[in-house]
């Protein structure tokens, strides 16, 4: 008889066989496992609280130190090109033209202001939303950074002004 079925296939087995199939599906144990009835744990970390210690919060690998850095460097950068395109000065001129006192007094102001919030516990990435996150402000930094350093590596080379 098994010959007869493979030579005419059908959508279906032969009565006789689906009966001795659903008997035996009928017997089958369920496989479903009390594992497979509650999944694992995710894995993904609580959020861990931020450390207040001084010392934490300005360590090399800290939260602190490349912010403020960074926060910096933006408010320098553009402090510095705003100051070249009003008074032809470049940056070595800006600083021995008392800058060093505006350069400590708008560092002091913006890492105690960057320090606080973190003082109280409030990480940076709990307050970032939509295109203002927490990653944007590092690379505008980063870029900030390396663009002040361009800047006065060309007017050194120069001898003049970049703009």
């Amino acid at each position: 008889m098994d010959k007869d079925y493979d030579k005419y296939p059908q959508s279906s087995p032969p009565s006789y066989l689906s009966n001795k199939c659903k008997d035996v599906k009928k017997e089958q144990p369920s496989t479903v496992t009390n594992a497979s009835k509650n999944p694992p744990p995710s894995n993904t970390p609580f959020p861990s609280k931020v450390s207040t210690k001084f010392s934490d919060l300005l360590a090399f690998s800290g939260p602190a130190p490349e912010r403020i850095n960074g926060r910096l460097a933006m408010v320098g950068f553009v402090s510095a090109l705003a100051v070249e395109l009003f008074k032809g000065q470049d940056v070595f001129a800006q600083i021995s033209d008392g800058g060093v006192f505006l350069f400590v007094g708008t560092s002091i102001l913006l890492s105690v202001a960057s320090l606080i919030p973190f003082f109280k516990g409030v990480s940076v990435e709990s307050k970032s939303d939509g295109i203002m996150t927490s990653d944007a402000e590092l690379l505008n930094g980063r870029l900030a950074m390396l663009g002040l350093v361009a800047l006065a590596f060309t007017e050194y080379v120069t001898g003049g002004t970049l703009v």
